[in-house]
């Protein structure tokens, strides 16, 4: 074929594009039919080339994991007192989700679980970093992993891997040393995450006074009466700014609702003026932090709208534990206890997830679902491989919020000491029959919490065959995770009141 008599696609395609009309495949028996060949192949061509000019874009992901927000801190979630209207909002576009928990009672295990898909009771991260040591134990605890070891793949070397920019704004405390920060975990950009758990004080310089060591890494130069919670807010949409071509994951979990509980003199008067001796949640100041933190998510919903990259931008939002009832910080209602217990109050959170084109508004999912979950989920959405672990992946629980989920139980291991009263434990969720198994003494405890959520009415006596069989997947579970367990205490003197 001489060069005149080359097709129109040759012309445009090149190489790859070009029809060899002498091929016996494609040889034309008329010059119309010819005519019709060139132009079905270059009509398909021209997709082609369209579809590689013009990617699907990967999914944006935000996810917020707030430290000590309790089950009923949250419009939306129950709250008599704490306005929080932009994560109210992201509930009414989303899916809330009523039986979600933490993957521990306490901090550090339920970040480790949430960064790496894995129990804590897997890991041998049980306890917040460097944790409590109660005098005269009855029970001595096992010698724990005080870090994050940086072999394990976290959600942000996933998504690095896959393409993704990847940043920390806050709270991380999974290791003392800096080998075991953010940035040797995956992450691009850290802003705040070091060893400590909490903030000296929430107003710059974030310490606790001179000699207070707690100096949050990438938060330096801040002017007088700076609050934490909004220049973690300033430092993540200055990023989002650099970042908007995406795609980027911003692992955002702020040191609030954590103490010391501080806020904004004006907002704390807001809330004090609007407290009476009916509300449950009393504590202004503790009104005023979560208002911080609705704030700061309805700052980072507007620069996604601003930038134009709302509708490809997922958000998930949780906390890593139950509320802090200690020193009258909140009240968690109907469930039982607060932070460090057994019981739902330690250990069932808020979890609210919205992702553009998957997520009908206003949906609601009593599925139970817990922290790992979160890892095959956001790796799922961003189009990766999902490597072992233990979670389950929720997105068809996101796309159809009535279905059930279709794992057997959820397990918690704790065999820790906790300074709000808590004693090493085992528990188990399995349909809604929920049992705990106290180190101390053996006793076991069963509870119906589609009946009885506040844990009031023990069913141990009343349901032995139950109970048998939920105590036997208790203990195969933690011979397969291979869980530490506590030891008694040669020297322990039980105190005698005389």
């Amino acid at each position: 074929m001489r060069r005149e008599e080359w097709s129109f696609l040759d012309l445009i395609g090149g190489d790859n594009l070009r029809v060899d009309m002498r091929s016996s495949i494609m040889k034309p028996r008329s010059k119309h039919l010819r005519i019709y060949t060139e132009i079905a192949v270059l009509f398909v061509a021209c997709i082609a080339l369209n579809s590689c000019s013009n990617p699907v874009k990967k999914t944006n992901i935000i996810l917020f994991f707030i430290d000590d927000l309790g089950w009923t801190d949250l419009g939306c979630y129950g709250s008599d007192l704490y306005e929080t209207p932009n994560i109210d909002k992201l509930a009414s576009e989303g899916v809330r989700f009523t039986n979600a928990y933490s993957a521990c009672t306490v901090c550090s295990p339920s970040r480790a679980a949430l960064m790496t898909g894995k129990y804590p009771a897997r890991l041998h991260l049980t306890d917040w970093i460097r944790g409590y040591k109660p005098p005269n134990p009855k029970l001595i605890i096992p010698d724990w992993q005080m870090y994050l070891d940086t072999a394990e793949v976290t959600i942000a070397k996933a998504l690095k891997k896959g393409g993704y920019t990847t940043a920390n704004f806050g709270k991380w405390h999974l290791g003392d040393e800096p080998i075991y920060w953010p940035e040797n975990h995956g992450f691009d950009v850290n802003v705040g995450g070091y060893r400590w758990g909490a903030p000296g004080s929430y107003f710059y310089p974030y310490h606790g006074g001179k000699r207070d060591k707690r100096h949050p890494p990438g938060l330096e130069n801040g002017k007088e009466r700076e609050y934490l919670t909004d220049r973690l807010t300033d430092e993540a949409l200055r990023f989002m700014e650099q970042q908007k071509e995406g795609p980027f994951f911003i692992y955002f979990p702020h040191y609030a609702v954590h103490t010391p509980i501080q806020a904004h003199d004006s907002i704390t008067r807001y809330f004090k003026a609007k407290v009476t001796e009916n509300h449950r949640h009393r504590n202004a100041a503790y009104a005023a932090m979560i208002r911080s933190v609705d704030h700061s998510l309805g700052r980072l919903r507007n620069k996604l709208k601003a930038l134009g990259i709302e509708e490809h931008t997922a958000i998930f939002f949780t906390s890593d534990n139950g509320g802090l009832e200690l020193w009258d910080i909140t009240d968690n209602g109907k469930i039982r206890a607060g932070k460090g217990a057994a019981y739902e109050g330690g250990v069932r959170v808020p979890c609210i997830v919205l992702i553009p084109g998957i997520t009908r508004g206003g949906a609601v999912s009593d599925a139970p679902i817990i922290g790992m979950d979160l890892f095959p989920t956001i790796l799922d959405l961003a189009g990766l491989e999902v490597i072992e672990n233990d979670g389950e992946n929720i997105l068809p629980l996101v796309r159809s919020p009535g279905q059930p989920i279709s794992r057997s139980a959820l397990f918690w291991h704790y065999p820790h000491y906790h300074r709000g009263g808590a004693t090493p434990y085992s528990a188990i969720r399995m349909g809604d029959y929920k049992l705990i198994e106290f180190f101390e003494d053996g006793r076991l405890e069963l509870y119906d919490l589609a009946t009885d959520i506040g844990e009031e009415k023990d069913l141990r006596d009343t349901e032995p065959e139950l109970l048998r069989k939920m105590h036997q997947k208790l203990q195969l579970w933690r011979e397969e995770v291979n869980a530490q367990y506590p030891s008694e205490n040669p020297d322990y003197k039980e105190m005698v009141n005389d």
